[in-house]
């Protein structure tokens, strides 16, 4: 078996510990953001619809009208946008948004 050099042991065990480091941070990060959530929750917002919010808001504008025309399509084509009762496309675009 090969053993690295002490220059290289030492790069390595530096490398891990951050890493460790950082995975510490992300969840502690990620039980402030279920925190935020449960906060959301307490106010009476829907939890569901608030994290649509969130990964919309990631995305420009151009990437979610793509997005929509598909799901439109894709609707259309498994018969979902006429099941609506009459709703107009975006409107149910909207709501089958909503129900993810």
């Amino acid at each position: 078996m090969t053993t690295l050099q002490v220059s290289a042991q030492k790069q390595l065990r530096q490398l891990v510990e951050q890493i460790e480091r950082l995975e510490e941070e992300k969840k502690a990060l990620a039980g402030d953001i279920r925190d935020k959530f449960l906060e959301a929750k307490g106010l009476g917002f829907d939890v569901k619809v608030l994290r649509q919010v969130v990964r919309l808001r990631k995305k420009s504008a151009t990437e979610r009208q793509e997005e929509d025309a598909v799901l439109e399509v894709y609707l259309h084509a498994l018969g979902m946008l006429e099941q609506m009762g009459g709703a107009s496309h975006d409107a149910a675009i909207e709501a089958m948004i909503a129900a993810e």
